[in-house]
């Protein structure tokens, strides 16, 4: 249920509509936009005809009941779009945010290399992995806390803010301590107890659609960070698995319309894991602008035939300075386009 209050309402009428919620045994989750403060209640509480004395309370302008089940992440929650900041830079504030780097950190040349080269391109954020799941147990698993320590540095000399993947619970504190955006990779959307043990942080989550997870099961995913008190949730599109065998999956770009309509969280999109080939990472990048994403999320390497994990959807320095190139041609024929969903 969402408690609306009126515009006039004071912060002890605000104050006393939250006690009287928490009273009952609901989660208090505040929301403000539009001139209104509003509350959206989960969990069970004790419910019955004590909700209806709700709306006599002084400040509630009126009570809404949310349909979706994912109720934090829905619209009927929050009608502004939420942006979110990491550093002064704004994720869905209406400009492409580009996240780029190499698929794993293999080493402090090559991170530092492939951090300095996305940064002269006009990258906002340096993505790299220091654990790395895979398919095979003999591949590359990423170098762990080295990993991060060299994040850390490649941070401290480009000025980018880094994003990395955590995979278990137990790793949470350590990649936080690093990350400035932590991120939920497609193998470890529905991992619940990951998934509250984020929630439970104060850091930007960026959460990938598994490779067969519906949209509503994404939304759901975030509706667990979003309950255990996290509200700076980044959804990514990723490619999902189909019949077709010409990519390494299909990217659905459908999903982007799809949640700007349903969620107010920001959606990005990863054409580098969608496609698996460097060859198909700019036309794909192209049109997730032209859907309405707010970033993208793309794989660079310095030297992609030597790369320890998915050199082959990698781009080279040149290819990545074309793409960032054309994406801001692109950006600002786009821009007149769009609308607000």
């Amino acid at each position: 249920m969402i408690i609306v209050m009126k515009e006039s309402a004071s912060a002890e009428q605000i104050g006393r509509v939250k006690n009287w919620a928490e009273a009952l045994d609901f989660q208090v989750h505040l929301c403000r936009g539009g001139g209104q403060a509003r509350f959206g209640l989960t969990g069970e509480g004790r419910r019955g005809s004590c909700l209806k004395t709700v709306e006599s309370l002084p400040g509630v302008e009126k009570t809404l009941p949310i349909s979706k089940p994912y109720k934090l992440a829905s619209r009927e929650f929050q009608k502004e779009r939420t942006i979110i900041t990491v550093g002064e830079l704004p994720v869905g504030g209406g400009r492409l945010v580009v996240m780029a780097g190499p698929c794993s950190v293999e080493s402090q040349e090559q991170l530092m290399e492939c951090a300095f080269l996305v940064k002269k391109g006009g990258a906002h954020i340096l993505r790299g992995g220091a654990f790395k799941p895979r398919s095979s147990p003999y591949s590359f698993q990423g170098l762990g806390e080295e990993g991060l320590a060299l994040l850390k540095k490649a941070r401290e000399k480009t000025g980018l803010p880094v994003i990395t993947e955590v995979m278990s619970p137990e790793e949470v504190e350590l990649v936080v301590s690093v990350a400035d955006i932590i991120q939920i990779g497609a193998r470890n959307i529905q991992n619940f107890s990951l998934l509250r043990k984020v929630g439970r942080t104060d850091k930007p989550v960026l959460l990938k659609r598994g490779m067969m997870t519906t949209i509503e099961e994404l939304l759901m995913a975030a509706e667990y960070i979003l309950a255990a008190g996290n509200h700076r949730v980044i959804l990514c599109e990723r490619g999902i698995r189909t019949f077709e065998t010409a990519t390494r999956n299909t990217l659905d770009l459908s999903a982007v319309p799809v949640l700007k309509e349903l969620t107010h969280l920001p959606v990005i999109v990863d054409p580098s894991h969608a496609s698996g080939n460097w060859r198909y990472v700019l036309p794909l990048s192209r049109a997730a602008l032209a859907c309405g994403a707010d970033g993208i999320m793309v794989e660079v390497h310095h030297n992609p035939q030597e790369a320890l994990c998915d050199g082959g959807q990698s781009l080279k320095p040149e290819r990545f300075y074309r793409l960032m190139e054309e994406l801001s041609l692109l950006e600002t024929i786009v821009s007149r386009f769009k609308e607000d969903c």
